[in-house]
């Protein structure tokens, strides 16, 4: 136990110490008068958070060892691998289905136009709404109800949306920070470049991202293809499998060349584990579902702060 933690604080300080250079750089860069104060108290708020962390890690659950579990067949594995990819494919075309009915009604029905800015809007919540509909039919279906796993918050959970919102935020500077500094152009999703075109997509999409992204887009990632790949391959293996086809499945809304789009897919994939992690933890698909669309809020706001021109 003693090595263990002495690894992982070995750990905790080396990410705290490139994150404060981070910091540092760029406010030097930005011309900030105190770029070092800054950096110090980027790399005391990291330790200090995880020192908290580890002092109450105990009391939020642990991760089901891999250990304690019978190994499937190879072929039920790779049978649940395949539910897994359907699974994904039927939600997204169970979402076109759903945004081209659905617009085209309240087309008819005068409600939004197409091109413009509402329209879009309407579009993803409609998408986001059909992801529900396949994960509801798909559950129908196998009578598989046991698969998703939610509950009301506790107070641990809540501790874990907090941690997981404000750890997801500052990897996401870090790394962005460190594609700057190596000069790796990364693409842009579409959702961003319509913001940029008019600042109040942004905006909208900000109670969409609380609502909708979150608790649909883990729904499908985390509860259903994770929760099903659980069971036949372990926790571990299935975050890994699940994150991995959650970072893909991102290509298809990136602008830009695949040497872009490969940072953008990888940077998903990496949030991916964070919130399968946090569902493992948690046996709680609210607590993933409120960090996606805490997380997403925030970027929605820093993106419209800079598209608007306010900072």
């Amino acid at each position: 136990m003693a090595n263990e933690l002495a690894v992982a604080a070995m750990a905790h300080l080396l990410v705290g110490m490139i994150l404060a250079t981070l910091v540092h750089q760029d406010a030097s860069l930005r011309d900030h008068d105190r770029p070092t104060a800054l950096a110090v108290g980027t790399l005391v708020l990291g330790l200090v958070g995880a020192v908290a962390y580890y002092a109450v890690r105990e009391r939020i659950g642990t991760l089901p060892p891999d250990a304690d579990r019978v190994r499937a067949p190879l072929g039920a594995r790779a049978l649940d691998l395949l539910r897994g990819v359907f699974l994904i494919v039927g939600a997204f075309l169970c979402a076109t289905a759903v945004v081209g009915l659905g617009a085209n009604v309240l087309v008819a029905a005068g409600v939004v136009a197409r091109d413009t800015l509402e329209f879009r809007v309407v579009a993803s919540v409609l998408q986001f709404v059909g992801f529900g509909v396949a994960v509801a039919g798909y559950l129908a279906v196998t009578r598989d109800w046991d698969l998703i796993r939610f509950r009301t918050p506790t107070l641990r959970s809540l501790g874990l949306i907090a941690v997981g919102v404000v750890g997801l935020v500052l990897a996401q500077i870090a790394i962005a920070r460190l594609l700057t500094v190596l000069g790796i152009s990364v693409a842009q999703n579409q959702v961003v470049v319509t913001g940029q075109q008019d600042p109040r997509y942004f905006l909208y999409m900000i109670p969409v991202a609380i609502l909708l992204v979150g608790p649909f887009e883990e729904l499908v990632f985390r509860g259903g293809v994770q929760g099903i790949l659980r069971r036949t391959w372990g926790p571990s293996v299935a975050i890994v499998v699940a994150s991995v086809l959650f970072g893909l499945v991102h290509w298809v809304a990136l602008t830009g060349g695949s040497g872009s789009r490969v940072p953008y897919v990888t940077v998903a994939a990496t949030l991916g584990l964070v919130l399968g992690y946090l569902y493992e933890r948690s046996r709680n698909l609210v607590v993933p579902a409120a960090v996606h669309g805490l997380y997403n809020t925030v970027l929605f706001g820093a993106q419209y702060v800079t598209a608007a021109g306010l900072g």
